[in-house]
């Protein structure tokens, strides 16, 4: 039996090795798993501060990519993982999406996960095939309104955050256009250059340089402020009023992860969203940087999950 002196002092031990070996931290090559494929937001967002991260804490943050089952591949995967802050996950809008989704998940991300930081909030694009007669949003609730469900809404796959706002979309316009899903958003907004579908919902990145050289047509961006990458285009919301969608990139890691090594994560991360070369490659992105706490990460994280989850309800949507 050990004397209650020596267990004290035990337990005093590990208190004090605990920040220790947090501050040793990271003592060799950190994984990030991307949970969708290469290029996209996401992934551009993951390289971004992941070199960040790589230069400032002197070990490598490897970009894994792990796309699969609308993110819960990777997501699940890192979860199993041990909570060592070696293996972090970049989330975005999916994880707050898929919960009211999936008629069943292995796991639950708000109670499996622990939030680290948010990183970027990124606008879609409302923008339509130029054959399309609307140049504005209430030029276009009209058209559709005049042609109800002969207007083909692409989007990159069933669920899909781009699928998601345009189910939102429909439900705060009352408008009737038909969902064409595609695997990805770069063959979606091929078809919609080549006519094919009409409309679409899509990150900034994927559309910009279209957009730009007037072969799309943008008609709004989804966030509450307009975007300064496409500083002439309204918001939804000065169309539609109360309208904001957006999709939000962070970093979590599985939960019980040392309150110590999330706390010097997100330190580092908020000194990376400060930096004015790096604010620079995310506003090419059409991005606006997301500096908060692990708190504020989390409480973002469960109100996105409130509100898509009564869109997915009010608009019946579900993935098997």
């Amino acid at each position: 039996m050990l004397s209650r002196r020596a267990l004290l002092m035990g337990l005093g031990a590990v208190a004090i090795s605990r920040p220790a070996w947090a501050q040793g931290y990271p003592a060799r090559a950190v994984r990030v798993v991307v949970p969708v494929a290469a290029g996209g937001a996401n992934d551009v967002t993951a390289r971004l501060i992941g070199q960040w991260l790589t230069e400032r804490l002197g070990q490598q943050f490897v970009i894994e990519n792990r796309p699969g089952a609308g993110t819960n591949v990777g997501t699940e995967a890192v979860i199993r993982a041990p909570a060592d802050g070696y293996t972090l996950l970049i989330a975005g809008s999916n994880a707050a999406i898929n919960p009211s989704l999936f008629a069943s998940l292995s796991f639950n991300f708000i109670r499996d996960t622990a939030p680290i930081a948010s990183i970027v909030r990124v606008p879609q694009v409302m923008q339509v095939h130029p054959s399309v007669p609307a140049k504005s949003v209430p030029e276009f609730i009209a058209y559709a309104k005049a042609n109800p469900g002969k207007i083909a809404m692409g989007s990159g796959g069933n669920g899909s955050p781009a699928h998601i706002v345009g189910e939102y979309f429909k439900l705060a316009t009352g408008t009737d256009l038909t969902h064409v899903p595609y695997r990805g958003a770069a063959p979606a907004v091929n078809d919609l250059l080549a006519g094919q579908i009409q409309v679409a919902f899509t990150e900034m990145a994927t559309s910009l340089g279209h957009i730009r050289a007037g072969t799309l047509r943008a008609l709004a961006v989804t966030t509450a402020a307009r975007s300064e990458a496409l500083p002439e285009v309204p918001t939804l919301a000065e169309f539609v009023p109360g309208f904001e969608a957006s999709q939000w990139i962070g970093l979590v890691a599985p939960k019980d992860t040392p309150p110590a090594i999330v706390e010097r994560l997100n330190s580092e991360i908020k000194a990376g969203l400060g930096d004015a070369k790096l604010k620079a490659r995310f506003a090419e992105l059409g991005g606006v940087v997301m500096p908060g706490s692990p708190s504020d990460f989390g409480n973002l994280i469960r109100d996105e999950t409130e509100k898509w989850g009564k869109v997915i309800r009010a608009a019946h949507i579900k993935v098997e």
